[in-house]
């Protein structure tokens, strides 16, 4: 082969060329590959930061669904804690309450039958009229002509048929009219007498000096206005249509000089309280103008503490422009013993003390459950944590009514407690902690998990003994009535009035739990208040220690 040695060095020029412009080629491209790599790699990163972010935003889409769900439940859904499963299974009542069951017939007119031979009523029936009620007696007669049969024989009257029917007189307004006769010496016109030339007997002694109202009167007005939720304008109106013109302002000094003479009763119901072996408290705000410092919107709080003997409880409600926990513990100073209260970290000043066990309530956690089931998405009947969270709840409570069906003493519901009550609490924290990863900590079902296994130690002290509840209902109970009054009367004027309304609250709210009527029992007070002198004649006064008897008969 014949080689043209003088075209070599071009040649391989040429092949430099190519070889360099192929090099820069490959670099070009695995340039554009590296880029490729980098943008895919970018775009992954991209990919996951918005695949988290709608993760995220899918969450709080849910979160926000279920607070709205809940929101509406509560402004829309039934107010009732009773709990309704989704299928037909007869559930244990939360707290036993018996319902009441009103039949369709009761209301509808009952006829009788009757023959000469026989008296034969009709099933059912009306509930009998309350006996105490005073009767007034109609005779409903045959004429005269009427009473001879059509042989011309005299009929006689074999028997009686006796109904009663309910009727009412309005109330009505009459003044007390105090005449008191004077005296004098005619002989000496004084001259031998230090006390002067006329005596007069002195009017007994008064709730309110001076004033107009009598302790009936006095005892309506705080009966309508703290256990009938009457605001005082209302009851202005009433006696307005009667005849009579009273004002809210004249009321309301009165509220206020009424609170102030029952002031050493609150003395009184406090060492009841902290005599007790345990204590329910609450709180609820109330708004109070007028207070030093203060602009009116500012919300101040009315604490409520139930304590004392369990067979003659005491209850005492107390003003107070904070919600510190400093509140309670200044007010439970010296005491040791029990306490139950929900889970406002307030009471931790107070639980954490030497000497007192603090308890916490059942139903507050069954209330966390019951939000995450009202906030269910319509339609959806499917059983979640949430429902087996309520029906465990309702094994606890099955333990309470068995030990209430049997009338168990102290003692004995301890000992019910400990052989069931307790290993069924230590099955519900193991369920708590099992399904506790599983619940978002933002969500309604984390939250009720979260504050369930946070105040467990609390939520299961009270199977340490018989005389304690696993609820704070009977706090929750006193302080629903100023809620509802509160709703009617939206604030205090003054804090001077936010004082004596918890004065009153507590002694109603007192005689209510010691089964007293509480207009019977203000008049039987108001009545004697003014002659009380020394701490035993107050503690006397206290509903705890008056005489009932006297109460329930007393004669208007």
């Amino acid at each position: 082969m014949n080689v043209d040695l003088t075209r070599l060095p071009d040649d391989v020029g040429i092949l430099k060329e190519i070889i360099h412009s192929q090099a820069a080629t490959y670099q070009e491209i695995r340039r554009n590959h590296l880029e490729l790599q980098n943008s895919h790699i970018t775009l992954e990163q991209r990919y996951g930061v918005v695949e988290r972010d709608l993760t995220n935003l899918r969450s709080q889409y849910n979160l926000l669904e279920e607070q709205l769900r809940l929101l509406k439940d509560k402004i829309y859904g039934r107010k009732s804690e009773k709990y309704v499963a989704d299928d037909t299974t007869p559930q244990i009542s939360l707290f036993n309450e018996p319902e009441e069951v009103v039949e369709t017939e009761a209301s509808q007119e009952k006829t009788e039958e009757v023959s000469v031979a026989s008296y034969k009523r009709a099933k059912g029936g009306r509930r009998p009229l309350p006996p105490e009620l005073p009767r007034v007696e109609v005779i409903q007669d045959l004429a005269e002509s009427e009473k001879i049969c059509e042989c011309g024989t005299q009929l006689s009257r074999i028997s009686d048929e006796v109904s009663e029917k309910l009727d009412i007189i309005p109330a009505k307004m009459q003044v007390i009219k105090n005449i008191r006769y004077k005296y004098a010496c005619k002989g000496c016109d004084g001259v031998e007498s230090e006390g002067g030339a006329v005596k007069i007997a002195p009017l007994p002694p008064q709730l309110i000096p001076q004033g107009i109202a009598t302790p009936g009167l006095l005892a309506h007005i705080m009966t309508a206005k703290y256990a009938d939720a009457l605001p005082l304008y209302r009851q202005e109106k009433i006696f307005e249509r009667i005849g009579v013109e009273l004002s809210r302002a004249t009321m309301a000094n009165w509220v206020i000089q009424v609170g102030q003479r029952c002031e050493p009763l609150m003395d009184s119901l406090r060492q009841e309280i902290c005599s007790g072996p345990v204590i329910n408290m609450d709180e609820t705000p109330v708004q109070v103008l007028n207070e030093p410092g203060r602009p009116n919107t500012s919300k101040s709080y009315m604490w409520v503490f139930r304590g004392g003997n369990v067979e003659r409880p005491a209850l005492v409600f107390h003003y107070d422009p904070s919600r510190s926990g400093d509140v309670p513990k200044k007010y439970l100073d010296g005491y040791q013993g029990y306490i139950q209260t929900d889970g406002y970290q307030g009471y931790n000043v107070v639980g954490e003390r030497a000497g007192i066990v603090h308890l916490g309530c059942w139903v507050h956690v069954r209330r966390k459950f019951k939000d995450v089931i009202k906030a269910k998405a319509k339609g959806d009947k499917k059983k979640g944590y949430a429902d087996e969270a309520i029906e465990y709840i309702q094994q606890i409570y099955a333990v309470e009514s068995e030990a209430d069906v049997k009338e168990l003493t102290a003692v004995e519901r301890y000992q019910l407690r400990q052989k069931k009550a307790v290993p069924l609490l230590k099955e519900i924290r193991k369920w708590l902690e099992d399904i506790s990863p599983k619940a978002p900590p933002q969500s309604l079902l984390g939250k009720a998990v979260s504050y369930t296994l946070n105040q467990w130690e609390r939520l299961e002290k009270y199977t340490l003994d018989g005389l304690l509840r696993p609820d704070n209902n009977l706090a929750e109970n006193a302080i629903r009535p100023f809620v509802v009054g509160r709703k009617n009367w939206l604030f205090a004027g003054h804090p001077r009035g936010a004082g004596a309304s918890a004065t009153i609250y507590s002694l109603i709210e007192t005689a209510k739990a010691n089964d007293l009527e509480p207009y019977r029992y203000l008049r039987y007070l108001f009545e004697r208040l003014p002659m009380a002198e020394t701490e035993a004649d107050y503690k006397a006064l206290l509903p705890q220690y008056v005489d009932r008897d006297l109460i329930t008969n007393m004669k208007f």
